[in-house]
């Protein structure tokens, strides 16, 4: 949301551009015979995160709009500022919304609304803000400002108070007015790359449809409407965060269809729709990360010639090519002037070397599908070398966008605590990594990533990321009341902010600042057993509610280490009954997870080999037995889960194994010598087997 389109001053008429950049500078642009022609630009500032247009309501909104900080600037579409707003906000400017006379503007926790740079009113969000957007039609009597919560919620306002919350699939990233007329609909985009039009009233909320993410694309990063394929119906156009850009169409369906699809080498920071680069053809205009404004357009590029015809280029395309030509070799010679000077400056007595700066763009996210950690990493420049450091036991996964070449080097994880050190390599003009890691329940520690752009001289950052103890946990909204559940409660001297700070600690997507009043209640669900974690706290007393006992034991493992560190004491009591899993959870979840992963070990194993030898001569399988027949003709299936499940087993193994520990610990009993006799079961697996198993131990 850092580029919009200036409305165009006749009906044919092509539009400007207005852009921001982490320079703090605004440019304004229009195309004139396929090149770029300035409007203006401004001084260098502090870095803009977000721009709007606005104006007298009813007018064009041709006025530009732009946070920095704590502050607000406005431009007229010529380039006179005429604003300078100071929203005296703590914390930085992150999300911006401009109607008529009222300002709504929000740092990471607080929304402020303001109406001709006077303050009307206030709300302090339960979680991170991520965008605002605010609805303003015929059929509402006031202004309804929205909120995109960190928490999958949408928090819709009446002033200074909370109307009502609206929940959604995922964490939403950004909010956009579908049908600008009207305003009552509302598009959000996740980030983890949902898409979903809510319609909002002034009382309650409806959603129209939801769009999963199916084909795991990026997250969403910016959407606009428009109609670019010309049907009179506005069109959704979406960029994302691993450089897709979508074009969705609405046919008879209520739910829009994927109709283009066009993917970049950076992410998609800012979408518009709109004429750009010539008259009547419309375009999709994007903007990247690195700083990139690229064009796509309705405009038709190719010629078609029939047999033995002959295609000629028209002079105004041929003056195109010869102009490229001729940028591209002026700029090849001044890289080259620039190398030659630098290599003459450092080689003389009197060099100073610079360590040069560069910015880096990283997301570190929890994917419910697969229970595993994808890090994305960008940067304004090539990345000539990525460095991977754990101290802590974590697998890393293969990821089909990444074509660095990975190596990994020796760990002694005793004396020195690194079970980790991998290096990528990248290809020439890799700007994005993305990777993904799985860790395990219970082993906590830190990811730290070192990143080497092909910068002279050599200079590096290093990015650090919390493995929490209770890593595979996400944020919900409510759990299963009719679970049999095991409790624990912790008692002592402790204040809110303090048990906040542990619970933050443990577990994923909990917001850092201590949430307002005296007590509050988290939900969470495990990502890959579908178990769940209720926790309540307040002053001097936290209670945990879960149907799986690791989790119970975990919590009361690090707790009690943290209020050690401090000299607190702590009195923790367990509920009368200890419930491993219940007989549903087993049979649902343990059972059918045990059985999809027994298939992927005979992938993994030799029979997978043998099977795969008598591929070549499917003719004669009958001398198989019907379960490796099976195996036999769902090869490609099993091999393709495989790719994305590596030590799917294993991992439900070790699972199991904990659960078992866990029950007899808190009977006071040692169990560990009877493992054996566990995995032998389970490699024999029979459900009845083993929940006999888990009852006579």
């Amino acid at each position: 949301k850092t580029m919009r389109l200036l409305p165009a001053l006749g009906k044919k008429a092509t539009q400007k551009v207005a852009i921001a950049d982490h320079n703090g500078i605004v440019t304004c642009f229009g195309m004139k015979k396929g090149e770029a022609v300035p409007v203006f630009k401004t001084l260098p500032g502090q870095k803009i995160v977000r721009m709007d247009l606005g104006g007298t309501v009813g007018t064009p909104q041709e006025k530009i709009f732009v946070c920095c900080g704590s502050q607000v600037r406005g431009f007229t579409k010529k380039g006179k500022q005429f604003l300078t707003f100071e929203a005296n906000l703590t914390e930085t400017i992150n999300a911006m919304h401009v109607s008529g006379t009222d300002l709504f503007v929000c740092a990471s926790y607080i929304y402020n609304h303001y109406c001709d740079c006077k303050d009307q009113d206030y709300y302090l969000s339960g979680d991170k803000i991520n965008d605002i957007t605010c609805l303003s039609s015929e059929n509402l009597t006031r202004l309804i400002p929205v909120l995109a919560c960190q928490d999958r919620v949408l928090r819709v306002l009446q002033g200074s108070e909370l109307a009502y919350e609206i929940e959604v699939p995922g964490p939403p990233s950004v909010l956009e007015l579908y049908n600008k007329d009207e305003e009552e609909e509302i598009l959000y985009g996740t980030t983890d790359g949902k898409i979903g039009l809510v319609q909002i009233g002034e009382h309650s909320a409806a959603t129209k449809w939801e769009m999963d993410n199916d084909k795991k694309k990026g997250g969403i990063l910016c959407i606009d409407t428009y109609d670019i394929i010309g049907d009179g119906v506005n069109d959704i156009l979406v960029g994302r965060d691993d450089g897709t850009i979508e074009v969705y169409g609405f046919d008879s369906n209520s739910e829009p269809t994927l109709r283009f699809e066009h993917v970049l080498s950076e992410s998609v920071t800012s979408i518009q729709g709109g004429c750009v680069g010539k008259e009547s053809y419309d375009e999709v205009l994007t903007a990247t990360y690195t700083g990139w404004v690229t064009g796509l357009t309705t405009e038709p590029q190719k010629a078609e010639a029939g047999h033995g015809d002959v295609v000629r280029m028209s002079k105004e395309i041929q003056s195109k090519v010869e102009a490229l030509r001729t940028e591209l070799e002026q700029l090849q010679l001044k890289v080259m002037q620039g190398r030659e000077k630098y290599q003459q400056n450092a080689q003389s007595s009197t060099a100073v070397s610079a360590v040069p700066i560069f910015s880096i763009n990283d997301k570190f996210t929890l994917c419910q599908d697969d229970a595993s950690y994808s890090l994305t990493l960008e940067v304004q420049t090539a990345i000539d070398h990525l460095l991977l450091q754990s101290d802590v036991p974590i697998d890393l996964l293969d990821v089909d966008k990444n074509s660095a070449v990975v190596s990994f080097s020796e760990c002694d994880s005793e004396p020195n605590g690194n079970f980790l050190l991998a290096t990528y390599r990248c290809q020439a003009n890799t700007t994005r990594l993305e990777l993904k890691v799985r860790s395990i329940e219970g082993q906590y520690g830190t990811l730290q990533a070192y990143i080497t752009p092909r910068l002279q001289p050599k200079t590096c950052q290093v990015r650090q990321y919390q493995i929490k103890p209770l890593s595979l946990h996400q944020r919900t909204h409510s759990i299963d009341q009719d679970r049999p559940m095991n409790r624990l409660s912790l008692v002592g001297q402790f204040s809110f902010a303090e048990i906040h700070s542990w619970v933050v600690f443990c577990l994923p997507e909990v917001p850092e600042k201590t949430p307002a009043g005296d007590c509050i209640t988290f939900c969470f669900q495990n990502t890959f057993l579908g178990t769940q974690l209720e926790s309540t706290y307040c002053k001097g007393e936290v209670h945990f509610r879960s149907d799986n006992i690791s989790t119970i034991s975990i919590l009361s493992d690090v707790l009690s280490k943290e209020a050690t560190k401090k000299k607190i004491n702590l009195n923790i009591s367990y509920g009368r009954y200890i419930v491993v899993l219940s007989q549903y959870l087993f049979q649902s979840l343990i059972y059918s997870k045990l059985n999809c992963a027994g298939l992927f070990f005979f992938v993994d194993m030799s029979t997978h080999i043998t099977l795969h030898i008598s591929n070549k001569c499917k003719s004669n399988i009958n001398f198989l037995i019907p379960k490796y027949r099976s195996i036999l003709d769902e090869s490609a299936n099993l091999l393709e889960e495989y790719k994305k499940q590596p030590a799917h087993l294993e991992r439900l193994y070790g699972m199991i194994t904990d659960l078992f520990i866990d029950k007899f610990k808190f009977k006071g009993q040692n169990v560990k010598a009877k493992v054996s006799s566990l995995l032998e079961i389970l490699d024999n697996y029979d459900l009845n087997s083993l929940l006999e198993f888990f009852c006579e131990a």
